[in-house]
């Protein structure tokens, strides 16, 4: 029996007895904390033999008590059977999977319009992603029009994370993934600072849409386009960007992934070139000033001294309306290029007032070679929350996204 180990709880399935027949027993032990998080699992459907994804049903097992759990099979190349523990301190799971019909209301939906689409979960909406070209404030330049991009993102009780069209950046969108400088076809282009009308990332074409129990997903293509000194254009790369939002537990929390897979769109290379802020960028909210927000990285950092370090993970968060608090922890995959990635975090007294805005930074000090033919991929995982988000809870949700299952089939 060979196990494979890529992440740090251990899950473990096994065929037993005293079920009902094609019934197995799926046993998750957990290895640390996960410090009251609601931790997301997936294992391979096709490893438990279960051909008709339609007519399964997932029980979490308690000695002879037999409690339905929402569970979601996904197929992007493979089919993935994804739920997500209790969020309680337990060491050890059961559950048990059967062909039996199982209808679960869908309370994670992916609600698409015109302009953009929204994850709405129990009539909440948690973030928003514009396929639409928005454009700037009148009276501004229109090259800092933009698609592809993130905003707002909301806390679990409804305030707003992220601003756009920021007098002093109008480029600033959200969150959202352009790089800075880069080398393409003997020409240095700029795909962030879009005002110059060197480049731009724009939406392209949605790709798939998906909604169920446990999570609601998007995939994107976005286009890297360079403005030609001729007047024309070229896509440089493209990039298929998904973002996954996970079904929040109570009004603390939600998990929303987002993943980009980068390629050439010619035969010629995409160098990134080293500069000190690049790709997955944050713009916060304009409520937040020195006084009022705080930041904490995976290596003790605070906003003081943040900017130019490294970490596994970042704690942004601070003071909101109607008396609320709460923040985003940015969490980067161990896999990602130049990881643990430099930050580009603003210092205190950015803009007078201490305006907030973070930057995972992977090409910060060094540069980055694509190559055609070869596929490039950045993960990041947000734990969305409101109220207040400590280092434990950040180290275990950084943990848990960077290292999965163990599973042993008998």
């Amino acid at each position: 029996m060979q196990a494979k180990s890529i992440f740090t709880f251990f899950l473990s399935v096994a065929f037993l007895s005293g079920f009902a027949q094609n019934a197995k027993t799926i046993r998750v032990k957990m290895d640390r904390p996960a410090n009251g998080l609601s931790i997301p699992v997936e294992i391979a459907l096709d490893q438990l033999s279960f051909k008709n994804a339609a007519n399964l049903q997932l029980n979490l097992i308690s000695g002879k008590v037999k409690t339905p759990i929402a569970f979601q099979v996904s197929n992007d190349g493979k089919r993935m059977l994804n739920w997500k523990l209790p969020a309680n301190e337990k060491k050890e799971y059961d559950f048990e999977l059967s062909e039996s019909a199982s209808a679960e209301n869908k309370s994670v939906q992916a609600v698409k319009n015109d302009s953009s689409i929204t994850m709405i979960s129990n009539g909440k909406n948690l973030l928003r992603y514009y396929h639409a070209t928005v454009n700037p404030p009148k009276g501004q330049d229109i090259n800092y029009r933009r698609s592809g991009f993130i905003h707002p993102v909301w806390t679990p009780k409804g305030q707003e994370l992220t601003r756009i069209h920021a007098p002093d950046h109008y480029h600033h969108y959200g969150i959202w993934n352009p790089w800075t400088h880069v080398e393409f076809e003997k020409d240095t282009v700029d795909f962030w600072n879009i005002k110059g009308h060197q480049g731009t990332v724009r939406f392209a074409k949605l790709l798939s849409r998906t909604e169920g129990p446990v999570f609601s997903e998007f995939q994107a293509l976005h286009e890297h386009v360079v403005f030609k000194k001729d007047g024309s254009e070229k896509v440089a790369l493209n990039e298929v960007q998904t973002v996954r939002v996970y079904q929040p537990e109570n009004e603390e929390y939600y998990i929303a992934d987002i993943t980009s897979s980068m390629s050439c769109a010619t035969e010629s290379p995409f160098r990134i070139l080293a500069y000190r802020y690049a790709g997955m960028g944050w713009r916060t909210t304009g409520y937040w000033n020195d006084q009022n927000c705080e930041v904490l990285t995976s290596e003790g950092k605070t906003r003081k001294d943040t900017d130019g370090s490294r970490a596994k993970w970042c704690i942004v968060q601070g003071e909101l309306p109607e008396n609320q608090y709460g923040g985003i922890a940015f969490l980067s995959y161990p896999a990602n290029y130049n990881f643990p990635e430099p930050m580009r975090i603003w210092n205190p007294g950015t803009n007078g007032r201490g305006d907030m805005f973070f930057n995972f930074a992977p090409t910060k000090d060094r540069d980055w070679l694509l190559e055609p033919g070869k596929t490039y991929v950045l993960k990041y995982r947000m734990v969305v929350f409101s109220g207040k988000f400590d280092a434990a809870k950040a180290e275990s949700a950084w943990q848990y996204f960077s290292t999965g299952p163990l599973v042993d089939i008998k």
